[in-house]
């Protein structure tokens, strides 16, 4: 437990399919006291909230706003990667808040980029432009969170998307081959599906299939580390693959947004892959786009190293969407 002055506080936590984080926003927009909780422990958002709120010892809070790896239709909310289900007003009313602000994940960390601080983005590839009026912003992580920024004056304004859910497209003979396997299993098989944490283990759940040996259990964390330590065949092969789908996605985003001010990399795998994903496969199929692969080459890519950055941006939503 920590001890609190009496300052007023907000609250801003960021809500994905594994881990709560949470901090307190002072009433100087300073981010103070963050805590990640992880979400099997607790059997509702409303017991985690608590959980945090008592660990910093039960402050007066009034106004909230949460980033949440889910789309933000209506009151009620059913996690795509989490089971859990709440009306956000009635958690509004439980807690006793008079505001609660719910904005997905992406758009969060979207609102983040103008916040960070560069020595905290790793540059892959690409040229350092001030060019173009849009940001592309892409992670894997439980999913695959996308979103953008748009520029409207001295303003950036976010996007909001579920662009993870797109359908995948295989470049090669290996991925299509994989793309087959999965779509005996799913009527859908999304981008999310292979480039995500549960996509490492389907990259490899199929590439071991596909050389016909027996896959072990591995957690998706599994996968990666073996694939780096290269002792691993299908591993190596899976988190290559994995790189290069990315390349692909984060292409067709920044065409698609005409992001060619740069595109960066959140979640939680990428940023753990340091020299191995700026030498992977990413950037030549980022570039791959025929007729404008020379204005793909020119357009930067930043992995996020920031610590929890979605907090920062959720902070940006009680100005951006008063209550």
């Amino acid at each position: 437990m920590v001890s609190l002055g009496t300052d007023r506080w907000r609250l801003v936590a960021d809500i994905g399919g594994t881990n709560a984080r949470f901090a307190l926003l002072s009433h100087d927009n300073i981010l103070q006291h963050q805590h990640v909780l992880a979400c099997s422990d607790y059997a509702d958002i409303t017991e985690v909230i608590r959980c945090y709120l008592s660990w910093v010892g039960n402050p007066v809070i009034k106004q909230a706003a949460l980033a949440i790896a889910n789309p933000i239709v209506g009151d009620q909310v059913q996690m795509t990667n989490h089971h859990w289900s709440f009306s956000i007003k009635a958690t509004c009313q439980a807690l006793g808040f008079d505001s609660m602000i719910f904005k997905n994940d992406f758009t969060a960390l979207a609102m983040s980029i103008p916040l960070l601080p560069e020595h905290e983005l790793v540059q892959v590839g690409g040229q350092v432009t001030e060019q173009g009026t849009s940001l592309a912003v892409i992670g894997p992580g439980t999913g695959l969170g996308v979103s953008g920024l748009v520029r409207l004056g001295n303003q950036w304004l976010p996007l909001e998307g579920e662009g993870g859910h797109v359908t995948i497209s295989p470049s090669n003979q290996r991925e299509y081959d994989i793309v087959c396997y999965w779509q005996q299993q799913y009527q859908h098989v999304s981008a999310e599906r292979l480039i995500s944490g549960m996509g490492l283990q389907n990259l490899y759940q199929a590439i071991c299939q596909l050389d016909q040996v027996t896959a072990k259990p591995l957690r998706p964390f599994e996968v990666s580390e073996l694939g780096l330590q290269g002792t691993d065949p299908q591993c190596i092969e899976a988190l290559e693959t994995f790189c290069g789908l990315l390349g692909s996605v984060a292409g067709d985003l920044v065409l698609t947004l005409g992001a060619f001010r740069g595109v960066y990399i959140g979640g939680g795998i990428v940023p753990k892959l340091g020299e191995y994903f700026e030498q992977s496969s990413f950037r030549q199929r980022f570039e791959a786009k025929g007729r404008f692969q020379s204005h793909l080459q020119q357009v930067p890519a930043y992995v996020i190293m920031t610590k929890n950055p979605a907090l920062y941006g959720i902070g940006k939503a009680f100005s951006l969407y008063p209550q």
